[in-house]
């Protein structure tokens, strides 16, 4: 643990190292019922036939009606196992916000910076002990497994209650060995935030992301891709204290798949519209409406890469693309609560796709 300068630089640090066996691993899908899942399938060759390049998150609920199940195996190699973890903030806040301090101080203390990092890496043992942690990149073929959580925010006026902006960066990587070979993902993001509290009742903020987000599958060739995701968001919120909320949202959207990987590239212009109210302080009503016009390109008649228009279209079709949400929660008694969903939405030129549920809860 680390707090030094009257809390300037705040944090701690976990390293980790060790030797071991690293067993290769089997997965299977298992259908369930839909919602209590987390994967789809799509037949991409339509032979009828589950093959374990067609399975892709699913992005709707219905649709998630499989779990995946890893299974092990009798294969072993050996490994080096290294692991580092680290928190710091950085508050310049906690020794410059004083009276009397200087027009520059001042200025720094209106910063932040929060940094992280997780990393955990098996790699085939060459040596008694791997004390690099970032001895490999991605693509070694000496790297067993890894899995790599980075994230950076840099933030000004971070505690006003008026205004401030976000700056950050969150880098994912993660790669496994199973039986069929490796499968390697890849996420780098930079996201731009700025707020604005107009009034107690209205505030005003912009998003914008410019991203990568990849996947790489040797054994199937049909699942590579590498996106360029470019987006921005601006959103405006009226909130009348506990009792109501409405937002609404404009977001311009654009995925690229790199040309070596396909070339698709789709451009979503989504209008948002989201209300919650609460009545009686036991009761709330929730709804949201999505429009969303999709523009899709792809190179060639047939698409190279199937599973990646499920990905670029986020499991809709070109065109006009409608979503729909209704959620209302009533507590019966002190402790029993009921809860009724209905979802729809009508994607492209598909048919009208309705969801109902209904749960009750028993609250402790």
């Amino acid at each position: 643990l680390v707090n030094e300068w009257r809390g300037l630089l705040a944090g701690n640090v976990l390293y980790d190292l060790g030797t071991g066996q690293e067993q290769r691993r089997d997965f299977a899908y298992l259908e369930v019922p839909a919602g209590q899942g987390e994967f789809t399938w799509i037949d991409y060759n339509n032979d009828g036939i589950q093959q374990l390049n067609e399975f892709e998150t699913a992005i709707f609920r219905d649709q998630a009606k499989f779990i995946r199940l890893f299974i092990p195996t009798n294969e072993f190699t050996r490994a080096n196992y290294t692991t580092l973890n680290y928190s710091f903030t950085i508050n310049p806040r906690a020794v410059l916000n004083k009276s009397g301090a200087s027009a520059t101080g001042k200025l720094l203390a209106r910063f932040n910076l929060q940094t992280s990092m997780q990393k955990a890496k098996k790699s085939i043992a060459k040596t008694d002990f791997d004390f690099n942690p970032f001895r490999y990149d991605l693509e070694d073929t000496a790297l067993l497994t890894m899995i790599t959580s980075f994230m950076n925010t840099l933030s000004f006026n971070r505690f006003s209650s008026s205004w401030g902006i976000d700056l950050s960066n969150l880098q994912n990587t993660g790669k496994s060995l199973l039986t069929y070979g490796y499968e390697s993902r890849r996420l780098n993001d930079w996201v731009l935030r700025v707020r604005w509290n107009i009034s107690p009742s209205v505030t005003f903020d912009v998003s914008s992301k410019k991203g990568l987000s990849a996947l790489y599958t040797p054994s199937f060739a049909n699942r590579n891709y590498e996106l360029d995701v470019l987006y921005t968001e601006p959103r405006l919120s009226l909130i009348r204290g506990t009792v109501f909320r409405l937002q609404g949202s404009y977001r311009l959207e654009k995925k690229e798949n790199k040309v070596e990987y396909g070339g698709e590239q789709a451009t979503s212009n989504v209008l948002n519209v989201e209300t919650k109210y609460n009545v009686l302080q036991n009761s709330s009503l929730a709804a949201k409406f999505t429009l969303n016009h999709i523009a899709y390109k792809k190179p060639g008649a047939t698409t190279k890469n199937p599973s990646v228009e499920y990905i670029l279209l986020d499991g809709l079709l070109p065109g006009q693309n409608y979503l729909w949400t209704i959620d209302f929660t009533k507590r019966l008694l002190n402790n029993i609560e009921v809860n009724l969903q209905y979802e729809g939405r009508k994607p492209g030129s598909a048919r009208t796709v309705h969801v109902g549920r209904a749960a009750i809860r028993a609250l402790f």
